[in-house]
């Protein structure tokens, strides 16, 4: 059976990343996101929902995450859903939560930001916590029109 486990949200963090390390030393933060759902209802009125995700960041981009992540801050995650397990020391009863574990992360600039000089250290910043975007990039072309495809170009 085949599967799939993708999560792309885009939303503001809830609060700031808590930076801790496991016993081996790996860094791990955790936060929150809200997403936000806008949507007419059938009376035509504007109805808003907000969603609420436990996020966490593992590795270089936990310390990156705690470094320049902030309440309030917009950000773009790719992860995937994970599930923890636990026992309720109250209850005794068997917990669990679902949460995004992040794999990937670009930082967003809030309306207020952009244009400003700290917008360039960001850009920087993208590129290292993902690399991969940059070598995926297409070299300009001096033409304004797009080169036409061969069958070489289609993917499938």
């Amino acid at each position: 059976m085949a599967s799939f486990n993708k999560v792309l949200l885009m939303g503001n963090l809830t609060r700031d990343p808590e930076l801790r390390y496991t016993p081996k030393g790996t860094a791990v933060a955790e936060t929150g996101l809200a997403v936000n759902r806008t949507w007419n209802n059938e009376a035509g009125q504007k109805q808003e929902e907000t969603l609420f995700m436990d996020i966490v960041f593992w590795g270089r981009q936990a310390e990156t995450a705690q470094q320049y992540l902030t309440k309030g801050r917009p950000v773009f995650i790719e992860g995937r859903l994970t599930m923890d397990t636990w026992d309720d020391k109250q209850t005794g009863q068997k917990r669990t939560k679902h949460r995004v574990t992040v794999e990937n992360f670009q930082f967003l600039t809030q309306r207020q930001d952009s244009g400003s000089a700290a917008n360039a250290g960001e850009e920087s910043m993208r590129r290292a916590v993902r690399p991969t975007t940059a070598s995926r990039q297409q070299p300009a072309t001096q033409s304004s029109e797009e080169p036409p495809l061969s069958d070489d170009d289609i993917p499938f």
